[in-house]
């Protein structure tokens, strides 16, 4: 048993010999390899991104303007219609016969005012050789002055009759994209200034507007920025954005900011931004909520470094820098955005300095690495 433990020791202490001789020996193999660039410089913008949603530049509800049972659709739902197309039909029958009677009526008042005319000629000729008498001439002028009123009304009722005929088409205001119809031909539908039937909706196509809102600390920043800018007035050049949607990477939707609201919300503290975007393809629709890229600040020159060479030290960013003889330092930095695949820093780092972008795991602060140096490529936006 004796000779038992007395071999294991001695293998026990054979091993642990090995590990602290095979150690240090791994440990003093030499400097490992890394790859190091110098920071990318770029003219680059900061912006702020804010949420909204597309709204179309112009929306109408349809209506009836005259009761009656409608006889036509001339248009199919979500149809892109010109503007003046006709697109619903009422029954115009009933206003055409309104319309004829309204011209009986208006001559009927014409030969009214001609007789009325006539008489007012002969008594007032007879009263000139003194065969008539100044009371028939009064009383012929009043009587040709009701049927020049009459006439008037005539023509009044003709007007409106023809306007009511002409209002059992119902018309396109603008070329714009159709909803669906709420009507069928042969339902009676309601017109007038209240209460009257809503036929369907056509909003406006091209362009179409974005709207979002922004903070009073926002507004504020924009506007100390622009006054201290000449010549970036709102009413001297509008603000280029860029809008994307939700399954979109880049915001490709390019516009500008047309109107901001004259006041903010005192309940929100936020203020209605509007931006117009172009959409001639039509493939942007009202409701469609999206993010907009708004610019901060006046383009800059920027250095740029792959995101991955930064590591995390609390609430502290540094990378890693390497010297010509591979002489390892650790660097706090400011960051920014992200532009053409690369992060913007925008303090902790010079043009000059050379910075450990890949085999960062390979070096720490104060110790030595063999140094490679390749060149950092912008992908663009």
């Amino acid at each position: 048993m004796q000779q038992w433990f007395s071999d294991l020791r001695t293998l026990f202490f054979s091993a642990s010999a090995l590990v602290l001789i095979s150690g240090p020996a791994f440990a003093q193999g030499g400097p490992l390899p890394v790859d190091v660039a110098q920071p990318l410089q770029y003219e680059v913008v900061d912006y702020d991104v804010y949420t909204g949603r597309f709204e179309a530049v112009r929306q109408v509800e349809l209506r009836a303007r005259v009761t009656g049972y409608l006889d036509k659709v001339t248009f199919e739902d979500g149809d892109v219609v010109e503007n003046e197309t006709v697109l619903f039909t009422i029954d115009p029958r009933t206003f055409q016969a309104s319309l004829a009677r309204a011209e009986a009526g208006l001559t009927a008042a014409k030969a009214a005012r001609d007789l009325a005319q006539i008489e007012f000629d002969r008594a007032r000729q007879l009263a000139q050789r003194n065969v008539g008498t100044r009371q028939e001439v009064d009383r012929t002028a009043a009587a040709l002055a009701e049927a020049e009123a009459q006439v008037n009304v005539s023509e009044a009722e003709l007007q409106s009759a023809a306007l009511e005929l002409d209002f059992t088409e119902i018309r396109a205001p603008f070329e714009g994209r159709m909803s669906d119809s709420a009507a069928d031909p042969g339902n009676l539908v309601v017109g007038g200034a209240s209460n009257a039937t809503v036929l369907s909706t056509i909003v406006s196509i091209d362009p179409i507007h974005f709207v979002f809102t922004a903070s009073e600390a926002d507004f504020l920043r924009y506007s100390r920025r622009f006054q201290a800018s000449p010549g970036l007035g709102a009413s001297v050049q509008p603000l280029p954005v860029g809008v994307r949607l939700m399954d979109e990477a880049s915001f490709r939707h390019q516009g500008t900011i047309d109107f901001v609201d004259n006041r903010l919300d005192p309940n929100s503290g936020t203020i209605t931004v509007r931006a117009v975007i172009p959409n001639l393809e039509g493939f942007l629709r009202p409701g469609v909520f999206g993010r907009i890229r708004v610019p901060a600040t006046e383009p800059y020159q920027a250095l740029l470094i792959p995101d991955t060479a930064i590591l995390s030290d609390q609430a502290r960013k540094i990378v890693m820098l390497a010297d010509a003889e591979g002489n390892v330092s650790a660097r706090p930095v400011v960051l920014g955005d992200m532009v053409g695949g690369l992060r913007v820093v925008k303090a902790g780092l010079s043009p000059d300095d050379m910075v450990v972008v890949n085999g960062i795991q390979r070096a720490r602060p104060g110790g030595k690495v063999v140094v490679e140096t390749v060149e950092l490529t912008f992908v663009g936006e």
